[in-house]
């Protein structure tokens, strides 16, 4: 049975061309780029040309990127670097949207003594920027608000957020794991200080992110020991992984035109199709400003994880926008800001496509999935009649 994946938003294929990248510094070039050696200084070179290619995605200059082990550990430094720096400022500004690499973060730094004000979102999960402007403050230490939403894709302002802040001498930090290689980025055109990517979120394997620093901003490293990264993140570089996340960037930059050309169109015949086969169900997100490869789909009345469990047997991968899967019984914390009810948020799910997916995965999926819902509809309580009656019970 062929895999049909929609589910690059969780993680995505290593693309070929990045495995035949770093294949090379797995076995025959093993050497330590801190190395004073030629061994060494030549695996050195191709890091170097790696940190180059990141950046030119980014539209910054090599000595702002820091390499890191993923997007959690460059969200957590930049907050804590931000704190460290402003030891007199005890308030932090964030969304109420964002992934839990920031989200658990701030919680446990408000359980700690700071102020954090956690801005909210409309039901099209737009952030309310006029809420936004009214919090900064002159103890703000630092604003950290996603590009884009990791469940609805929806994407946020932060040029414009960032520019306030700086009009206020505030530091902005923005995650933008799920936007990098999706949407057109440049450093150099906006005001941002601080800057999260992932390589697994962009065809680079696991275990490899990104943390940009413009720049002049004052900055405290998180990993202290050695003199990688100049000083700023110690511990021996994990040289296949970068070399593999520089190829990955290319690609990205190569695939941009495509990823809002193609991609796009493919995510919108998913959604033409779903919307037309399937009665009662919802779109979570503004349709304006989204990513080009995100679907969040409600579909009431039923549960968003039995949905992934019959589409699984189609071969078909996706996400559910409901976290019952960890333990609780609350649908997603996104869905809950933007005031999806409770009938529609735990029947969510995610579909998020890349440039290796084709009209035939997305035409498999219009086929199977409604009678997938119209069969969980019929055990459902709550589903009285084919017309979708909600039953009293």
């Amino acid at each position: 049975m062929k895999t049909v994946y929609l589910d690059n938003n969780a993680t995505t294929m290593v693309a070929r061309e990045v495995v035949e990248e770093m294949l090379p510094y797995l076995g025959e070039y093993y050497g330590n780029p801190s190395s004073m050696h030629t061994f060494g200084g030549q695996v050195a070179h191709k890091v170097a040309e790696a940190r180059l290619k990141i950046a030119s995605l980014l539209g910054a200059d090599p000595e702002e990127i820091i390499i890191t082990s993923c997007g959690t550990e460059s969200d957590n430094t930049a907050i804590l670097s931000a704190l460290a720096n402003n030891p007199s400022k005890n308030h932090i500004i964030t969304s109420r949207v964002e992934h839990p690499a920031v989200k658990v973060l701030c919680e446990g730094l408000a359980r700690k003594g700071y102020r954090v004000t956690f801005i909210p979102v409309d039901p099209e999960g737009r952030l309310d920027m006029d809420e936004y402007a009214a919090s900064l403050t002159p103890d703000t230490a630092i604003v950290s608000i996603m590009w884009a939403n990791n469940e609805t894709g929806v994407i946020f302002p932060v040029e414009t957020a960032a520019r306030l802040a700086r009009e206020r001498g505030i530091l902005f930090h923005t995650d933008a794991v799920q936007a990098i290689g999706k949407i057109p980025v440049n450093m150099k055109g906006n005001t941002i200080d601080m800057l999260s990517l992932s390589g697994h979120k962009l065809h680079a394997p696991k275990g490899v992110g990104v943390l940009y620093v413009r720049k002049g901003t004052k900055f405290s490293p998180f990993l202290i020991g050695g003199h990688q990264e100049k000083g700023r993140r110690g511990g021996t570089e994990n040289v296949p992984s970068i070399i593999a996340l520089g190829k990955a960037c290319e690609l990205a930059a190569a695939n941009l035109d495509k990823e809002n050309t193609y991609v796009r169109e493919l995510r919108d015949r998913l959604e033409r199709g779903l919307l037309t086969a399937i009665p009662q169900c919802k779109v979570n997100g503004t349709k304006d400003e989204r990513l080009p490869n995100t679907l969040n789909i409600s579909f009431e009345f039923i549960e968003g994880e039995s949905i992934l469990l019959l589409m699984d047997q189609f071969g078909i991968c996706a996400s559910s926008g409901s976290a019952c899967t960890s333990g609780s019984l609350q649908p997603s914390h996104v869905l809950r800001a933007m005031g999806v009810p409770y009938t529609m948020a735990h029947g969510s799910v995610r579909f998020s496509l890349s440039v290796y997916n084709t009209a035939e995965d997305v035409d498999l999926v219009i086929k199977e999935l409604p009678p997938i819902i119209e069969k969980l509809r019929v055990l459902s309580p709550y589903w009285a009649t084919p017309q979708g009656a909600c039953a009293t019970a």
